[in-house]
């Protein structure tokens, strides 16, 4: 992981910035699915926590190695987002920096599909299930997130996202098709 690029959104009177980094992240979730990428990771620099104000921000970071970074740019998955973003070429990351791994992070939220599914596997009634399922669904989720829909399901869903704390040294591993991981680091600057 020694390359990056940042993805900036452009301020838009038509579109909210959580819409358009929603569909630049289905966008370039659907890209390293194609590429079957498992060496792109992704962070959001600008990122901010808290109930009221819990959003991704306006700016992606791709991480990997420039040939890979290089590769993923050459197709073309940014069709359709070219007017909505400003791309900033393909950097090396700076000398001393620290990581941290950015990863999906799921919550039990009560939908009625899942209390549906809880009631099958457990066997009760599902007034009971969605009843067991109300108090987790009521606590507050602090994290940032974006809507973006499954490329394997078509789902849509919102894909909550944590940055771990910060760690002197990288570590080495995969990465999912939304450039997630629960081990490998990025880079943090």
């Amino acid at each position: 992981m020694d390359h990056y690029i940042d993805i900036r959104l452009r301020p838009d009177p038509d579109f909210p910035a959580s819409m358009l980094i929603g569909a630049l992240y289905s966008k370039l979730h659907r890209a390293l699915h194609d590429l079957s990428a498992d060496d792109i990771g992704v962070s959001f620099p600008d990122h901010k926590t808290g109930v009221r104000a819990r959003t991704p921000g306006d700016r992606l970071r791709l991480h990997g190695e420039q040939a890979r970074l290089e590769q993923l740019m050459a197709i073309s998955w940014l069709t359709g987002m070219r007017d909505h973003v400003m791309v900033e070429a393909i950097q090396p990351v700076p000398a001393e920096v620290k990581h941290r791994v950015v990863r999906r992070r799921q919550f039990n939220t009560g939908s009625p599909s899942r209390a549906k599914r809880y009631a099958q596997r457990h066997g009760v009634e599902i007034e009971e299930a969605q009843r067991l399922m109300e108090t987790p669904a009521a606590r507050q989720i602090a994290l940032p997130f974006v809507q973006v829909s499954s490329r394997s399901s078509g789902q849509r869903f919102a894909l909550f996202i944590e940055h771990d704390q910060l760690q002197s040294q990288p570590v080495t591993g995969c990465f999912n098709h939304y450039g997630l991981s629960n081990e490998a680091t990025v880079p943090w600057f």
